[in-house]
């Protein structure tokens, strides 16, 4: 009962939530999973660390990358696809490495585009989102 109660509070936050800061909270969301993971890899707690990388790279493939538009956005689009596509493949390599130095790559990366997008207020770059 409690799990369903929290998924309901999830669903109706999320839902009167506008699509810019849908993102916002996508971003923010990665950017806490590469710090945890960061700090179960700086305390050798390997599950700890898979699962928080896990959820970074599920966070980008099925939220980040899905919500670009391809079709309106052109070459900045295009741009953030593989800039997303490479925090994926540099998340992978520190899982498979356990290398904090590709994990602060993407923190640095995700931190960088979420700023430019926060500072936004979506003016402009909202026709990156597919926001339909």
């Amino acid at each position: 009962a409690a799990s369903a109660y929290k998924r309901v509070n999830v669903d109706t936050a999320f839902s009167s939530t506008n699509p810019h800061q849908i993102v916002v909270m996508l971003f923010d969301a990665v950017l806490t999973s590469v710090g945890s993971a960061r700090m179960a890899l700086s305390q050798k707690d390997v599950l700890a660390e898979g699962l928080h990388i896990s959820k970074a790279v599920r966070l980008i493939g099925e939220g980040l990358l899905v919500s670009l538009d391809m079709d309106a956005g052109g070459p900045l689009v295009v741009n953030l696809k593989n800039v997303f596509d490479y925090c994926i493949t540099r998340l992978t390599y520190a899982n498979l490495h356990d290398d904090d130095a590709a994990l602060e790559e993407v923190a640095r990366l995700i931190k960088v585009v979420a700023d430019a997008w926060k500072n936004n207020q979506g003016q402009g770059l909202s026709s990156l989102a597919n926001t339909q």
